[in-house]
């Protein structure tokens, strides 16, 4: 069967393109949640209406990108019916608990509570209002949690019982909710969230200091974009990315060696640096690597023995090794970035002359959108190294798909999606384009007295 022919490849790649456009979506929302929340309790604390200002500016920014969230993430949940059937037959009696806890939960109060954040700030005291943008922040990190556990459940099921037709069944609700997959997951993901969050918080100020308008305003964007974006880098590298590269080295080694191109088992195993596997030759062409770091990394010691690809059965190696090494040097070389970059821009504001340097100011603004491809490249490490497993080790992604979706029913599907998410990102981008161009409101003194009365 030819790729043009296969209805699973062309079911993995709707819904690889749908998840990763939608989740550009909450990835920004859950980064700049937290960021609302202490801008509006500075406010509160400090007096100081700028702050309140800040918030302001932001949440109408979250309003909008939680919007398109929505609309981009309800084809996900149909998916699971029309594309996965054979996957919600098997699972959904596991999976569901939490995808019904995130829609119950959540999501509810996220969306409940959401309105009032963005319109509802004239009605409410300051101490309401902040309540409010509290309970936003706590949903959308909640509905996180919940995501993230049925994905882990995917990457390592723990807490299922087999039915007598075959289908799992949830036996351990507490097992399976505190697997601790999910948690590495949810430290690692929520981290480089807020990444995210502080790089387009920091960007803008950027742009408004490079363009000598709103200077207040852009030194405070500035000043907690690169100080929290620096904190988080170093987060998501460690210990959150070290823990759950060592969670896949200890459950999933043959997508550690996928990751690395290693096809050869042996200690003092290499990180490279720079290379290109070749599947078809078994071998990793003209790499560059640091000896013995793979083997600390994954173990804890350089002389560990890290298994390749030709240790394990050729039907159980990820279907996409290229694809899954690139992203995830993709990924860790742009968390290096973000290490570096926020590094200096924190050192720079912290002797107060960031500023007025021009070439890092560039950098932060052009550097904008690294943080979404990281994570995005991110996703397709995890999705791909768990490959070809839809629940690692006991259902395979080709028993999942849907029998009676073809694949020249989701070629048209895919289109469409193609289209309609051609124009919501212009549609969205032309909106946040204008409310950044007009910047925050211009209704604070020049004392920075907090206006707005209980």
């Amino acid at each position: 069967m030819t790729i043009s022919s296969d209805p699973v490849f062309w079911h993995r790649l709707q819904f690889a393109f749908t998840a990763t456009y939608h989740y550009i979506f909450p990835q920004l929302t859950m980064g700049l949640a937290p960021l609302i929340v202490l801008w509006k309790w500075r406010a509160i604390r400090s007096g100081d209406a700028r702050y309140a200002e800040a918030a302001r500016f932001w949440t109408r920014i979250f309003g909008l990108t939680f919007a398109v969230g929505v609309v981009t993430g309800i084809p996900l949940e149909f998916q699971f019916g029309t594309d996965w059937a054979g996957f919600s037959r098997y699972a959904g009696g596991v999976v569901g608990q939490t995808l019904a806890m995130e829609g119950m939960f959540a999501f509810f109060l996220e969306s409940a509570l959401v309105g009032t954040l963005v319109f509802g700030e004239a009605r409410l005291s300051r101490r309401a209002h902040f309540a409010v943008s509290v309970g936003v922040c706590a949903g959308s990190w909640l509905s996180a949690y919940f995501i993230l556990a049925t994905n882990a459940f995917m990457q390592h099921p723990v807490g299922f019982a087999i039915a007598p037709d075959g289908s799992l069944q949830l036996a351990d609700l507490g097992g399976y909710l505190m697997n601790s997959w999910a948690w590495s997951m949810l430290a690692h993901n929520q981290s480089a969230a807020l990444v995210s969050g502080a790089f387009v918080v920091a960007g803008t100020g950027a742009y408004y200091q490079l363009r000598g308008v709103h200077k207040w305003q852009a030194h405070m964007y500035l000043r907690w974009g690169v100080t929290l974006g620096l904190i988080a880098s170093v987060i998501v590298a460690f210990p959150t990315g070290d823990h759950q590269a060592k969670l896949v080295a200890r459950n999933q080694e043959v997508a550690l060696a996928a990751m690395e191109g290693r096809f050869n088992s042996g200690p003092m195993a290499p990180i490279t640096l720079i290379g290109q596997p070749n599947v078809v030759e078994r071998r990793l062409d003209n790499p560059i690597a640091l000896p013995g770091a793979l083997s600390f990394l994954a173990y804890g010691t350089f002389h560990a023995n890290v298994r390749g690809l030709a240790a394990f059965p050729e039907d159980t190696w990820p279907t996409s090794i290229e694809p899954l090494y690139y992203a995830f040097h993709i990924m860790v070389g742009l968390g290096t970035f973000f290490i570096a970059l926020m590094g200096l821009a924190t050192l720079d504001s912290w002797r107060g002359r960031l500023e007025t340097r021009r070439a890092l100011l560039w950098t932060l603004m052009l550097a904008l959108p690294f943080p979404f491809i990281a994570n995005a490249a991110g996703w397709m490490t995890a999705e791909m190294g768990r490959q070809p497993w839809l629940v690692y080790g006991l259902y395979r992604t080709r028993d999942g798909a849907s029998d009676v979706v073809s694949a020249g029913n989701t070629i048209f599907t895919l289109i469409g999606f193609c289209g309609l998410y051609l124009v919501l990102g212009l549609l969205y981008l032309y909106l946040v384009g204008r409310d950044v161009a007009r910047g925050p409101g211009h209704d604070v003194g020049a004392s920075g007295e907090l206006a707005v009365i209980e």
